[in-house]
This record gives C-alpha cells, sequence and structure tokens, in this order.
C-alpha cells in the first residue's frame, strides 16, 4: 500500500470533523502538510468515487460525500488502490527456470489474498468510527 491510503483517510477524517463545513484544497493541503496539487488530484478521486463533493467559486470546498457512518475504510482503500497492495515488477522473469515461468501466477494469488484480508479488516472500521480517534 503506498502513503495515498493515508492521505485519503486525512482528507475524509478532516472532512468529517468540518461538520459540513466547505474546506478548499489549500486549507486541506496545508492540515496535512503537502502540496495542494497532490491534494487536489486525490480529492478529484475521492470525489469519482462518491467520498466527497466538492462546490466550486469563492465560497466552495470539500465536504463529505455522504455520511460518515456510511462510510468504510474499506471505500476509501478500493477508492485508492493499486493493482496490487505490494506492486509488480518491472521485469518479466525468465521462462526457462522452473521457479521463473510460475512465480508471477503464485505471488498474483498470494496478492489476491492479501488485498481480500485487508478489505475484510478495513470493512468493519467506518470513517466515523476511526474519527473518535481525534474527538
Amino acid at each position: 500500500m503506498n502513503a495515498r491510503f493515508q492521505i485519503a483517510v486525512h482528507i475524509l477524517t478532516l472532512l468529517h470533523h468540518a461538520k459540513g463545513e466547505l474546506y478548499p484544497s489549500e486549507f486541506i493541503a496545508g492540515s496535512i502538510n503537502a502540496n495542494a496539487a497532490l491534494v487536489r488530484k486525490e480529492l478529484s478521486n475521492l470525489r469519482k468515487h462518491g467520498l466527497v463533493e466538492s462546490k466550486e467559486g469563492k465560497t466552495g470546498g470539500y465536504a463529505l460525500g455522504r455520511p460518515a457512518e456510511l462510510i468504510t475504510l474499506a471505500d476509501v482503500y478500493a477508492a485508492i488502490k493499486s493493482v496490487t497492495p505490494f506492486g509488480l515488477a518491472k521485469n518479466q522473469p525468465n521462462p526457462d527456470c522452473p521457479v521463473g515461468k510460475q512465480v508471477n501466477k503464485h505471488v498474483m494469488a498470494l496478492y489476491r489474498d492479501v488485498d481480500q484480508s485487508i478489505s475484510k479488516h478495513l470493512f468493519g472500521i467506518t470513517l466515523a468510527d476511526f474519527s473518535k480517534n481525534f474527538d
């Protein structure tokens, strides 16, 4: 898993604590201490997945797309995850090697199992539950 999960959870937790107030991307970026362009990119992805909504204009900003009780951390994970939880090697193994010709198949099966375990664990945690750590 990469840093996108942490950034997405930070954004969503901050918006939950905003209690409906709209936060501009610059404010969110300041909380994360990250580049505003990176934050806007993640906000766009979260909006695409229905986790945040936005209002444009001078008084615009971002808010949660649905109640925090209806957002699970599995929803966040699904919105940001890559192809695999650990990434893929750029090189292709030697097909003439007894390990090389099979390793990708077995590693991908392992990745699927890990991915399912992560999703199952995160499904039991709502954003509202996680946000209680900050009260």
